[in-house]
């Protein structure tokens, strides 16, 4: 079997679909052309390379709050899909519960979008996502995770950090920001997505540049942390990306088939609770 047919949960990507669900009028970003990706222009791709279920992500370009166009994905997948939603950061504890009883698994912290200020005052909401047992997704940029890190130290929240925790790679593994990720990865508290090369390397495809950061993930949170995502439809990305080539990368730095399937399958089935 080759590595497009290996089964794979993609635990990264996004519904946009301006047509059946606009934009809101107010957005900062309307994604548009080959950044378009409908639900079922993603059942065609994930049909091709054998992914069989999903975690998407609600953007913050085009919809925001309004999660309508993932939460119609995920109620007609028949189970298939699960999401990281957007929600307003004073959202009530009634309201997450009824977006966890439709799929919702977490709520995303965006910090490059934001910016820090935007989550300090969050402490509410933590403690609300802890006792739901929900995650909070965190992409941040540079040293961003140093200024939340003490927050959410604070409280027992599952932590989910997006793409690699997109360090600076001219400054080095030793930078402080990778180090904290690093560190939540020791902890045992937190689960990383290996994805995103594109969004950090200074390279470009294959991303040889990134290969010792996610070498440094793998050995701080190990494989029942890690996760393999795609990024699809690979929104503001600065060069061409695709899937094919994407899982072609996975085969290369995980040449064992047993490793593939846990950083395909088991370790996002367990922790967002796939059948």
């Amino acid at each position: 079997m080759t590595v497009f047919g290996e089964p794979k949960i993609d635990c990264h990507c996004h519904i946009l679909d301006p047509d059946r669900f606009p934009y809101g009028t107010d957005t900062p970003y309307r994604p548009a052309g080959q950044e378009i990706g409908t639900a079922n222009q993603m059942r065609h791709v994930f049909g091709t390379y054998g992914i069989q279920r999903a975690l998407l992500v609600q953007p913050n370009s085009g919809y925001g709050f309004d999660n309508s166009a993932m939460m119609d994905a995920i109620a007609n997948s028949g189970g298939r899909y699960k999401g990281i939603a957007v929600v307003p950061l004073d959202v009530d504890i009634d309201r997450l519960a009824e977006l966890k009883s439709n799929g919702i698994v977490g709520v995303a912290w965006n910090l490059p979008f934001h910016g820090v200020p935007y989550y300090l005052n969050t402490a509410p909401l933590l403690e609300k996502l802890a006792a739901l047992d929900m995650f909070v997704q965190v992409q941040t940029d540079e040293d961003q995770l140093l200024s939340v890190l003490p927050l959410l130290d604070r409280h027992p929240v599952r932590i989910l950090i997006d793409h690699c925790g997109r360090p600076v790679l001219a400054n080095g593994i030793q930078q402080p920001g990778f180090q904290a990720v690093l560190a939540l990865g020791r902890s045992g508290r937190a689960a990383v997505k290996l994805s995103g090369y594109s969004k950090f390397s200074r390279q470009g495809h294959p991303f040889e540049d990134c290969w010792p950061y996610v070498r440094a993930l793998v050995d701080a949170f190990t494989l029942d942390n890690c996760l393999w995502a795609s990024d699809w439809p690979f929104l503001r990305a600065p060069e061409r990306v695709d899937v094919g080539p994407l899982l072609k990368l996975v085969e290369t730095l995980f040449p064992d088939a047993a490793d593939r399937r846990k950083l395909f399958w088991g370790t996002p089935a367990r922790l967002f609770g796939f059948g």
